[in-house]
């Protein structure tokens, strides 16, 4: 680099117009992975993996965590037994002919009249809403509301909290 041309580098080295340490010349791009840090989260030295108690999680529903004897919401914890759980289904399920069995049927009838009307009969069904899960401890209370975009997703939800439900009654 001559003198007064401005100096651009794109690397993480030195702006010196020799090689970086890295052995790269100055404004190259050094590769992803000869950078100290490559992205993503990367827990912090104190962070715990366990709730505040050192009970491991058995399970979480929305912003809901239970351990062995607490529930852990965001406007704070409170004892698993005695807590009573609801459930409510926000779900709306809908059937409806997709296009490309339409689109099939209009052009088969063209060619095969009888057989291109069976697709007709073929339906799709589409899940969409939430499911709302309360819980409420003397006067503590918190609700949270999950988003399922299929049944699976919605027998999930109900099986966790049949789960919860059955640690509450045991606690």
């Amino acid at each position: 680099m001559g003198q007064g041309e401005p100096h651009h580098q794109t690397g993480g080295g030195p702006a010196n117009p020799g090689l970086p340490s890295g052995g790269y010349p100055s404004g190259a791009m050094v590769p992803y992975n000869q950078t100290p840090q490559t992205g993503g989260w990367q827990a912090p030295p104190d962070y715990q993996t366990t709730p505040p108690g050192g009970e491991p999680t058995l399970t979480t529903i929305g912003d809901i965590t239970v351990t062995q004897s607490q529930v852990i919401t965001p406007g704070g914890a409170f004892p698993l037994r005695g807590s009573v759980w609801t459930i409510n289904n926000l779900v709306q399920t809908e059937q409806k002919m997709p296009t490309w069995a339409l689109i099939l049927a209009l052009l088969g009838f063209l060619f095969i009249c009888v057989f291109s009307l069976f697709f007709l009969l073929v339906k799709e069904t589409r899940v969409s809403g939430t499911v709302q899960v309360a819980v409420r401890n003397g006067q503590q209370y918190h609700t949270t509301q999950i988003p399922v975009h299929s049944q699976v997703q919605v027998n999930q939800v109900h099986q966790n909290f049949n789960y919860v439900r059955s640690l509450a009654a045991g606690a």
